[in-house]
């Protein structure tokens, strides 16, 4: 049999337990023309279920995101969890994207198919929610069916243990397990399917909503600050107007071209707050409103960007490290006054800024390997975040990381600030002369062929540079593993003046990506430090 063959009989297969009319009509398409490398692309590998679950482009085949593929999934954790739980039960919750809503009510109707309670949302979902949900209705599991800031043809299945936490392993490896031999010899088709699942009740957003608007500062004295905000086409919108009403801060004036759900992302290229241009609607609206904050949350409401007015009337964007620095101070601070025990931690690839933070106030600091599914496991976590925009403030009610909840701090510190003359900008420069002047910055590839990534990886692996930017670089392989961490797939360079260079695998995109951090005690030289730096891997990349 040639591969054409092979491909075709395996599209047959697909075919005959897809519900889809709209991926049965792709794959006979592509039958029908003998496009053999279509088919391939297709059928030629499967999406893992890695970073706490699926994620990849929508489409038929096992490497695409549909109906069969998720199918499969449900059945893989429904089997996990009826071996490791006397009484399973499982919250699904969704956003805008396409078939976000099909997918979660397949698994709702699979789980409960399986004999498990599964607690379904009946509207739009903010990923944090979910998190909420699983430990609000102490459930064994969660599902939030979202593909977060990927592109609009993307959409990924993300999976919570019964803390409230991404997933890690053993669970993952144990569903992955499940999901593959289910797929191996199962039929999507021959799935019991129940209408037997119940709306998650409405109390459950509610008691998040009251949860969030509660993280005001007590002791802050205030100032009206006029904010705008945007919900880039996804969910945060309605979430947001409720939090700040409940909360009594004046509710934002939305960016009203990104502010109903559309899956489409009509008004961006990239629906990620991080990608150059996305925040440009914001940042219009900003300056016609002559507003002093921008608050800007990705698709599901996980992740948060803001800027600032400053003296002259221009905005500033803090990267993520810039606000992780602000928040951390602010949650560090409270607890303090609080008396309160407990720790600090961010990634490997954010700033070491916050290391000093915790010192500074007498906390525990744990730097976790890439992904809030490692952050949000750090015991008695007082403030958690990743230099992609994601903050933990509230680890007690969510365990993973909630821009809405950082969006409502972010508004009381910087209304806060307004009361003494500041701005975000200043408490920024307080506490680098404070802390020190950590510059980070980014290389970021993002390819079409996975082998490019591999092929960076292998060459620096095996031929590691020695010197970088002409100063002599320790190599330290991180897929070995260490005392204070498991292994993963990076690298790390220390410069002998300490600047560092991270890269490694993007976990949710086709990219690879080179973490840049430069410290001094003077502002400009850490940013000519981080300059240098830059330059000098983009050549040893290229």
């Amino acid at each position: 049999m040639t591969q054409l063959e092979t491909l075709i009989q395996q599209a047959r297969s697909w075919i005959a337990q897809d519900p889809d009319a709209e991926t049965v009509a792709e794959l006979e398409k592509l039958i029908s023309e003998s496009d053999e490398a279509g088919l391939l692309d297709r059928f030629g590998q499967r999406i893992g279920f890695g970073t706490a679950g699926l994620r990849g482009l929508l489409g038929a085949g096992p490497n695409r995101m549909n109906r069969v593929l998720v199918a499969q999934a449900a059945a893989g954790i429904s089997k996990y969890l009826k071996e490791n739980f006397d009484d399973p039960s499982v919250v699904i919750g969704y956003d805008a994207r396409k078939n976000s809503d099909v997918f979660a009510k397949d698994s709702a109707q699979i789980f409960a198919g399986f004999g498990i309670r599964a607690h379904l949302f009946q509207e739009l979902a903010a990923t944090p929610l979910v998190a909420y949900a699983v430990r609000n209705l102490g459930a064994s599991a969660g599902v939030m069916v979202t593909a977060s800031h990927n592109p609009p043809g993307d959409n990924g299945y993300k999976v919570y243990d019964f803390s409230g936490s991404q997933i890690i392993s053993p669970m993952d490896l144990e569903i992955a397990k499940h999901i593959d031999e289910f797929a191996r010899s199962g039929s999507v088709a021959a799935l019991t399917r129940s209408e037997s699942f119940v709306i998650v009740p409405t109390s459950v957003r509610s008691g998040y909503l009251q949860s969030v608007s509660g993280l005001l500062n007590k002791h802050s004295t205030r100032k009206d600050i006029k904010i705008v905000y945007s919900a880039m086409h996804g969910v945060g919108a309605s979430f947001i107007q409720e939090i700040f009403k409940l909360s009594g801060l004046a509710e934002p004036a939305q960016v009203l071209s990104q502010q109903q759900p559309d899956g489409k992302f009509p008004t961006v290229s990239f629906p990620n707050p991080e990608e150059p241009g996305a925040m440009d609607q914001s940042l219009a609206t900003a300056e016609k409103q002559q507003a002093d904050l921008v608050l800007v949350n990705d698709p599901d409401a996980d992740r948060l960007a803001i800027a600032f007015k400053k003296a002259d009337g221009g905005y500033q964007q803090l990267t993520g490290d810039q606000l992780g620095l602000i928040l951390g101070e602010e949650m560090a601070s409270r607890a303090s006054r609080e008396g309160r025990a407990g720790s600090l931690a961010c990634s490997i690839v954010s700033s070491s800024a916050l290391s000093k933070v915790a010192e500074h106030y007498g906390f525990g600091f744990e730097r976790t390997l890439t992904g809030f599914k490692w952050v949000s496991r750090v015991p008695n976590l007082i403030f958690g975040y990743e230099e992609a925009l994601g903050y933990c403030v509230d680890w007690g009610q969510v365990r993973d990381k909630d821009g809405l909840s950082a969006a409502l701090i972010v508004a009381d510190i910087t209304s806060a600030l307004a009361s003494q003359g500041y701005t975000l900008g200043d408490q920024l420069e307080k506490l680098m002369q404070r802390y020190g002047y950590f510059a980070t910055g980014q290389i970021s590839i993002r390819v079409t062929d996975l082998n490019v990534i591999a092929d960076l990886m292998k060459k620096l692996r095996t031929n590691p540079p020695t010197q970088i930017a002409g100063v002599d670089a320790v190599f330290e392989d991180m897929n070995q593993g260490s005392d204070s961490l498991p292994a993963t797939d990076a690298l790390r360079f220390t410069l002998q003046d300490g600047r560092t260079v991270i890269v490694r695998p993007s976990g949710t995109e086709p990219k690879l990506k080179c973490y840049l951090q430069a410290v001094s005690d003077n502002e400009a030289q850490s940013n000519v430090l981080l300059a240098d730096l830059e330059v000098a891997m983009r050549k040893v990349l290229n």
